[in-house]
């Protein structure tokens, strides 16, 4: 069998093009392929935050609690399309199950591990890669509009206090001197140092495609359908009769993944949450640190090319036309939220973010074939999961035993 690749890497977002800068590193000749090319899903739209200290999954009693009166707002944190409910069904009772406490405890464990390792992962990755520069350090502001709501959020702080995290709660006073300009309305916060940022998450996903060229490596477009297992290899089948062949396969192609995972025999209960966003020019505000408007479900971040206002959670699948309104209800709440914000020349985004009902990723081999290593699934976190996932899937490849436990992250587990 000739073959095109010693690897196929399938999706060219930052889980995939860090995976296959990992294996390129390792000595496997790799070959990407990607349906439309590098960052052009949710790698390009994110809101470019490592955010390392957040461990507890979505997935969660306290997401139960909110979500009703969330659901009664079409343009609020989290909505489902009338249209779209009973298509989801399934995926949500998957998600009320995964919300019990001991599987939320199990859920946390995991996530910390992944995290933790990620981190650890991050600065060399990045030194090796030649994108340290756009590393930044500013940290996150995570406010509250009564103390009440800070008091609500304190089990989840005591669960990251647990494992290490650093942070700090503050009142009015002391979020002005650290981010002047919040409306008074915000009269607790909490600030967490220990979150990273990219300078910008497409610029950095570009540079990472770039890097992987000089080196070697090959990006096509092309648009895989499914996988074949055979004796010697894997089948990579696509549009138009179009084929290629590897020894081995990465399956990391985002919200598109579970529906390639299917010719494997592998149904993974994928959904597709739509995440909006608003890049404002870089004069629009002068933001010191990221802010996360945890009760309204969006953040504001600085970006080299701007700030971005973006978040929420729409599970409208894969078909549905974007709903910009979304971009332009939150745009609108950070007017209120920062008075002097400039809300005028702004680029509205939507991407497919890929989340699993207990909202850890899938990495592990598929079903039938041992060839072929799944990596998606990561929901809000492919950014800050990308350089952990990329050593776990390539020791894998390998047939070496990865560094933390991957069973909670068994594609199988469904």
């Amino acid at each position: 069998m000739q073959l095109n690749a010693d690897v196929i890497v399938i999706g060219a977002g930052v889980v995939g093009l860090s995976t296959a800068l990992s294996l390129q590193g390792r000595g496997f000749d790799v070959l990407v392929l990607d349906r439309e090319g590098p960052a052009a899903g949710a790698s390009a739209g994110n809101a470019g935050a490592f955010a390392f200290t957040d461990i507890l999954p979505l997935a969660s009693p306290g997401i139960l609690k909110k979500a009703p009166k969330w659901l009664l707002d079409p343009l609020g944190p989290l909505s489902v399309p009338p249209g779209y409910a009973l298509q989801i069904a399934p995926w949500m009772f998957r998600f009320w199950r995964a919300c019990s406490p001991a599987r939320v405890r199990q859920s946390t464990l995991a996530q910390t591990a992944l995290m933790d390792y990620s981190k650890a992962a991050l600065e060399p990755f990045l030194t090796e890669t030649g994108t340290l520069g756009m590393l930044e350090k500013k940290g996150n502001l995570q406010v509250y509009e009564s103390k009440a709501e800070l008091e609500a959020s304190l089990p989840g702080w005591q669960a990251r206090a647990e494992h290490g995290i650093d942070f700090r709660h503050m009142d009015a006073a002391e979020m002005a001197t650290l981010q002047p300009g919040l409306a008074p309305r915000f009269s607790h916060g909490t600030f967490t140092p220990g979150w990273y940022s990219i300078a910008d998450p497409k610029l950095y996903t570009l540079a990472l495609a770039d890097r992987f060229r000089a080196k070697g490596g090959r990006i096509e477009r092309g648009e895989v359908t499914a996988l074949e297992h055979l004796s010697d290899g894997v089948k990579l089948l696509g549009h138009a009769s179009a084929s290629w062949r590897a020894d081995k396969v990465v399956l990391a192609a985002g919200a598109f993944s579970h529906q390639i995972a299917r010719s494997l025999g592998d149904k993974i209960p994928l959904e597709t949450e739509r995440g909006y966003n608003t890049t404002l020019p870089p004069d629009a505000f002068d933001l010191k640190t990221q802010i996360t408007f945890g009760g309204h479900g969006f953040v504001i971040s600085r970006l080299s090319t701007g700030i971005r206002v973006g978040g929420a959670v729409e599970l409208g699948g894969l078909k549905r036309p974007a709903n910009f309104r979304r971009s332009e209800a939150m745009l609108k709440k950070a007017k209120a939220f920062l008075p002097c914000l400039k809300d005028q020349g702004g680029t509205q985004w939507m991407g497919f973010r890929p989340s699993l009902p207990d909202s850890l990723p899938a990495i592990g081999h598929a079903r039938s074939s041992h060839r072929v290593v799944y990596a998606f699934g990561h929901g809000h976190l492919g950014l800050t999961q990308s350089a952990g996932t990329a050593r776990l899937v390539s020791d894998l490849i390998q047939d070496r035993d990865p560094q933390i436990d991957l069973s909670p992250f068994s594609p199988q587990r469904f």
